[in-house]
């Protein structure tokens, strides 16, 4: 009788540290072993209302929250015993099919492909619920072509896709200088050569084209090149402040999982925080990231370059996607949409009111 005592003392006294020692391996801080004891807490979690959320995002800068998010393992120790899985995607267009298809549930994606995404579905398919960076798009060009911003005309700038949000933003900046260029072909005053971020580099360097207007980090791959920076996209904004990424949820999802969807943003939250915090390991985290998605980090002159161009943010900026939207219109490259509702920011202004920070606005384009 008394072992049997013993053993039960110990029994509860083994039970009663569990919390103890779960709470511990909680608060590790980041890293990769913070990491792998978070993977470790998450097993043993409280599940949400699904098994498991499918995230995809890009293999580049202006998605480092998601880099990052994913690399230190803050998206799933906020998702408990619910499974993170991750896809990238290269571009926006594949992002959406994916969405649409049901293989994924939430997504990092710029503006143009959110907008284009929503209006083709008649507004059914998915919904803005954060932001996660601004800016980070520079015009870079062959210094010995061009030297001022007038001496474009005639040249070739390179975009990442056409329709893209790049494309879009240099499209309306050529007809605000009063320069013509059709949208769909890209000839005129300028000649806009779609090509993809991956192969840019090389088409500069052949001499095909003589500028680009891209996102980081293919502009600073450019400047390492020997190309120029001749315009930061940001100083084009009212406060250098524009919508670069955003976080889309399948409206299914979000009618289903509200949880998971609130797990997921206060993850972002966190891990914005954390990034704008420790710049320098917020840098070499999402480098890390990028080694093992591609194969190869990015060279310090490159991510130095473009890290401090781009600015961590939970406000998804909604005048600027409007913004966006005319200038696609604009453009030839968008009948008018409509965008009521194409926002629903009340899950992440539950998140950020209880991490006592100011809400954010939909601009009058979140849900009735």
């Amino acid at each position: 009788m008394p072992a049997s005592r013993t053993t039960l003392r110990r029994s509860l006294a083994a039970a009663a540290a569990l919390p103890l020692l779960i709470g511990a391996l909680a608060s590790c801080g980041y890293g990769s072993q913070a990491k792998d004891d978070q993977k470790k807490v998450a097993a043993e979690g409280a599940k949400l209302s699904a098994d498991k959320v499918r995230l995809g995002y890009f293999p580049n800068l202006t998605h480092a929250t998601a880099l990052v998010g994913d690399q230190e393992g803050i998206l799933q120790k906020e998702l408990g015993g619910t499974r993170l899985e991750v896809s990238t995607f290269n571009a926006g267009p594949s992002e959406i099919e994916a969405l649409n298809a049901d293989s994924i549930d939430i997504g990092f994606i710029g503006p143009s492909p959110a907008i284009n995404g929503y209006t083709k579905s008649g507004g059914t398919n998915l919904r803005i619920v954060g932001g996660s960076a601004s800016g980070g798009v520079k015009l870079v060009v062959d210094p010995d072509k061009i030297k001022t911003l007038d001496d474009l005309k005639g040249k070739r700038i390179a975009t990442p896709q056409h329709g893209n949000t790049q494309d879009v933003a240099f499209l309306n900046w050529i007809s605000e200088k009063g320069w013509k260029v059709d949208a769909q072909s890209g000839k005129g005053d300028v000649s806009v050569v779609r090509t993809d971020n991956k192969v840019t580099p090389n088409a500069y360097t052949s001499g095909s084209i003589d500028g680009a207007w891209v996102p980081e980090p293919t502009a600073s791959k450019l400047v390492t090149e020997g190309a120029k920076v001749l315009l930061d996209e940001s100083t084009l904004w009212p406060d250098k402040k524009f919508v670069i990424t955003n976080i889309i949820v399948s409206q299914r999802f979000l009618a289903e999982h509200p949880d998971v969807v609130e797990a997921v943003l206060r993850g972002v939250v966190k891990t914005n925080a954390w990034i704008n915090a420790h710049p320098d390991k917020a840098k070499a985290s999402a480098n890390a990231k990028l080694k093992e998605l591609t194969g190869k980090p990015l060279g310090a002159k490159v991510i130095d370059a473009a890290w401090p161009s781009i600015r961590f943010t939970d406000d998804p900026l909604a005048a600027t996607l409007q913004a966006q939207a005319d200038h696609a219109v604009k453009a030839g490259l968008l009948k008018r949409p409509d965008l009521n509702g194409i926002y629903d920011l009340k899950p992440l202004n539950k998140v950020l009111k209880a991490a006592g920070q100011p809400e954010v606005a939909d601009a009058g384009l979140g849900v009735k």
